[in-house]
């Protein structure tokens, strides 16, 4: 038979739609055409499948080969279709069984040699393929990404040799997915840092506890060296344990990022710190080919902005909609992409251009003006969406001197309770506090008359929007659950308001 249909998935953002690639095999003079939008990579195919074949002591058919990939108003990029078309190559000249590709479907970069390489975006293919009901088989290298998968039955082949003799029933190839338990084991987080590292700041830890316990975004503002980074990258080793649906959205972001999989973090919230010099498109995604940006990278995890002022203003102004909605949809020209942006913001800024506002040796010489232009690179709508303002000062030196290190309560222990806080809030609604809607905060945060008159107060005194007060509602629903309280008290609504700093318009 002279034609042949290979089943196969691109990659659209962490979507991994189908692909039929289809071979025909006509006379005339000897040549290869690849029709269906393919971009440059996907064109040069044709000379690695055909070195790909010759190599394997395969034959490569002297006729007329027309490979389409559909759907034709898909853009195709990428190696991955190299192992699909040299199947459909070898089915149609009959050299594999046709009947044989229905059941499965395939990616794979070819070497030159015939050897499998490893393709991008492996773990959408395989949970897309699963959903299909069909196999999956795809390099050696990528096992284990399929593995963590689960469902769909996964094999992974080193050659061009090895996946045409399981094709004709001469071979067995190996399943990805033999060790899918252990893979999804929660491990010790031994190589985070612990919290109890951090000297002195019972503040800044009592709101770095409540902004796990309840998923909420802070800011920390204090002088140089007073332990915001360190505060923050403390963060990740308290959060509660990822489920495999939420493991799952965090190695597939980064399957398509061509990052490699640590199975040992496979359910720890991910981290991310990137510098203040990255551009809008490193932070947000982009690109003439859609990529993750740091905030899909962070989903389902963290991100950390240091020295939030010195970013590009239009920068940060491109977090306001993710921050709400969870996702990030990106446009080019050619090709629209959708990712994942579920992340906890965590930032850190100086008081002041010098960063020494407020200490008591008067070192700093700033003028109001000064400050307040700093302190302008940071939009109002900006702020409004950031739950927690945490004052970090800085660390008696008698502290700092003590010589027994650490003497804070490490993150194991805070790990219960907000483990404990956080299976409260599940049990009420199926989402942490801070991504309550309007509707869900007026049912899960009422107030009783005196909290509502105090609530009242601070709104007029403080000028609070109706964003900032559905969030101190949200907060303090959080410090309750932390209390194991069945109601939101008056302690519970005065210490959320006192976490709103720069609503006040001054740093202490």
């Amino acid at each position: 038979m002279s034609l042949a249909l290979v089943h196969s998935r691109a990659q659209l953002g962490v979507d991994a739609p189908a692909v039929q690639v289809e071979v025909h095999l006509a006379g005339g003079l000897p040549g290869m055409s690849i029709v269906g939008l393919p971009e440059a990579s996907v064109r040069e195919s044709k000379d690695r499948v055909r070195a790909a074949i010759q190599c394997a002591q395969l034959d490569f058919p002297a006729r007329r080969v027309t490979i389409n990939l559909a759907p034709a108003d898909l853009p195709k990029d990428g190696s991955r279709y190299d192992l699909p078309i040299a199947l459909g190559i070898l089915a149609a000249s009959g050299q594999i069984p046709v009947a044989a590709l229905n059941d499965y479907e395939f990616v794979g970069e070819l070497a030159l040699t015939g050897e499998l390489r490893q393709v991008t975006g492996a773990l959408p293919a395989v949970l897309a393929a699963g959903r299909q009901d069909r196999g999956m088989i795809l390099p050696r290298h990528n096992a284990g990404e399929a593995a963590v998968a689960g469902g769909a039955r996964t094999l992974t082949a080193r050659t061009l040799l090895e996946v045409c003799a399981f094709l004709r029933g001469d071979k067995q190839l190996p399943e990805a997915v033999e060790n899918a338990g252990d893979v999804r084991a929660v491990l010790p987080a031994a190589d985070v840092p612990d919290l109890a590292d951090v000297r002195g700041q019972p503040q800044a830890r009592r709101a770095l506890e409540i902004a796990a316990a309840g998923s909420h975004s802070l800011l920390m503002i204090g002088p140089p060296g007073s332990g915001k980074s360190m505060l923050a990258q403390r963060l990740s080793g308290i959060l509660p344990p990822l489920d495999d649906a939420a493991a799952l959205e965090v190695a597939a972001v980064a399957s398509i990022s061509g990052q490699p999989l640590d199975l040992s973090r496979f359910h720890r919230a991910p981290y991310r710190a990137p510098h203040h010099t990255a551009s809008g498109v490193a932070l947000v995604g982009g690109g003439s080919h859609p990529r993750p940006g740091e905030i899909s990278l962070a989903h389902n995890g963290v991100l950390f902005l240091d020295e939030l002022p010195e970013w590009d203003r239009r920068v940060l102004e491109v977090l306001r909609e993710p921050l709400e909605s969870g996702h990030i949809h990106i446009s080019r020209a050619a090709r629209q992409a959708e990712f994942p942006s579920r992340f906890q913001l965590v930032a850190a800024m100086n008081p002041c251009p010098c960063g020494y506002a407020g200490e008591a040796d008067g070192r700093c010489r700033c003028s109001a003006e000064q400050i307040a232009r700093y302190r302008g690179r940071i939009s109002g709508p900006l702020l409004d969406r950031i739950d927690l303002h945490v004052n970090v000062p800085r660390v008696d030196a008698a502290e700092l001197t003590r010589p027994k290190f650490g003497n804070g309560e490490n993150s194991a222990t805070v790990a219960e309770r907000v483990i404990a806080a956080r299976s409260r809030q599940l049990r009420r609604q199926p989402l942490p506090n801070a991504r309550l809607s309007q509707a869900d905060t007026q049912l899960h945060c009422r107030l009783g008359d005196a909290e509502q008159s105090l609530l009242e107060r601070a709104i007029e005194r403080l000028r609070l929007s109706a964003r900032s007060t559905h969030r101190i509602l949200r907060v303090a629903r959080t410090i309750a659950d932390l209390s194991a309280a069945d109601r939101i008290d008056a302690s519970h609504l005065g210490e959320a308001i006192g976490y709103r700093q720069l609503d006040r318009g001054v740093i202490r």
